[in-house]
């Protein structure tokens, strides 16, 4: 199953707001009563040397999903509400991870269809 259909389903959770101080075993600890987890994911912030603030949980069923978004949407976790939702795929993950401007559409948008510049299109002179 790829990343963005994983997200898609409802068994994938976004959790904000998540305290500097949590770490991935609090996270799990936190969430586990609600049903087995396949994955937790918490995004590094490598500049801070911590995580970004928030997490991506996958359940195994949809349903122990649902129950905690029910139950930790607005709960405390080391003094910080949290926000818990369905995580849903960026543009970019439904897109296959392929860059806007990489399609002719972008460049033919941007540049009115014109690709190089008036040396590359010169043409030579015929030799007589």
């Amino acid at each position: 199953m790829s990343q963005a259909s994983t997200l898609q389903s409802k068994r994938a959770l976004y959790v904000g707001g998540v305290a500097t101080a949590v770490k991935l075993d609090t996270l799990r600890a936190a969430f586990i009563p609600f049903g087995p987890i396949n994955h937790i994911e918490m995004p590094m912030d490598y500049e801070r040397g911590t995580h970004k603030g928030f997490a991506f949980i996958e359940f195994q069923d949809a349903d122990d999903a649902s129950e905690a978004i029910y139950n930790m949407d607005g709960a405390e976790l080391f003094s910080k509400a949290l926000t818990v939702n369905v995580a849903q795929a960026s543009r970019m993950n439904l897109d296959g991870g392929k860059a806007i401007w990489s399609t002719d559409d972008y460049f033919d948008e941007k540049t009115g269809g014109a690709k190089g510049n008036e040396a590359d299109r010169a043409v030579a002179p015929d030799d007589e």
